[in-house]
């Protein structure tokens, strides 16, 4: 089994490079299965039915969240309804939507679940506990078990990482928009990368206007952060191989931007 996973993409420069990239990686690649996370979608602050729907005609089976999900509150007119979309499972019990979902690839089934962590954030529950509970219950499906956790510190990626090793085929890392570089398998044969990276505006920091972030961190005065809307762009995405046990076996980072260009 080949996933495709494309990192956070921002705003609508992020939306335009996942639309105008997204056939191209597949002729590349050929993944069978390609998840987006989609928490900045809209204008850097969640996400519209209209856009989860574009991303599903544009070619993504699966679009996971994070911290940003409720930003747009459009989401819970759809959000129950939107049976491709995941938000972090470890929100508390009774929020709207799904931590984790099954989907068909081929013959195959992949379990994909979304967390988000707990280091510098939302105090949520333990996203650990709950791994824990949803890939004791997935692995009496299938072998197949891609996570995206949703967080802060490379540190408590990597606890995830090592605390998942062996028992799931990938643990990806989104949320701090620039790619690692610390794509390898685990030793019990988990595919891991702390973060993905994001998909969206090239020249900004995170995506968003340089300027009231600069000013910012010289007066630490409050600013509005805005997305930025024209310009260079960026796609950060990771192609993972899983073999017929479930296990990672190749796990390779794409970036696509000025000084990367695409190759076909």
């Amino acid at each position: 089994m080949r996933l495709l996973f494309i990192g956070d993409v921002v705003g609508s420069l992020g939306r335009q490079m996942l639309s105008d990239y997204l056939p191209r990686l597949k002729k590349k690649y050929h993944p069978q299965l390609t998840i987006v996370n989609g928490e900045n979608a809209a204008a850097g602050r969640g996400i519209t039915e209209k856009i989860y729907k574009k991303f599903l005609q544009d070619g993504v089976d699966v679009v996971t969240m994070g911290n940003h999900t409720w930003d747009n509150k459009a989401i819970f007119e759809f959000i129950s309804d939107a049976k491709k979309m995941i938000r972090p499972a470890n929100f508390p019990e009774g929020t709207p939507g799904k931590g984790h979902l099954y989907v068909k690839v081929n013959d195959l089934e992949l379990a994909i679940i979304n967390l988000q962590g707990r280091s510098f954030m939302t105090d949520l529950d333990d996203p650990f506990r709950i791994a824990d509970q949803l890939i004791t219950e997935a692995r009496k499906c299938t072998p197949y078990i891609f996570v995206d956790f949703h967080g802060e510190t490379t540190s408590e990626k990597q606890a995830m990482g090592w605390f998942a090793d062996g028992r799931v085929s990938a643990v990806v890392g989104t949320h701090t928009h620039v790619q690692t570089n610390d794509a390898r398998i685990l030793p019990k044969g988990t595919a891991y990368l702390t973060d993905v990276g994001m998909t969206g505006p090239y020249d900004g920091i995170l995506g968003m206007k340089k300027e009231p972030i600069i000013e910012k961190f010289l007066t630490a005065l409050p600013h509005r952060f805005e997305v930025i809307e024209e310009g260079r762009t960026l796609l950060s995405a990771c192609v993972i191989d899983i073999d017929k046990n479930g296990h990672g076996q190749k796990i390779e980072t794409i970036v696509i931007n000025d000084d990367r260009p695409f190759r076909e």
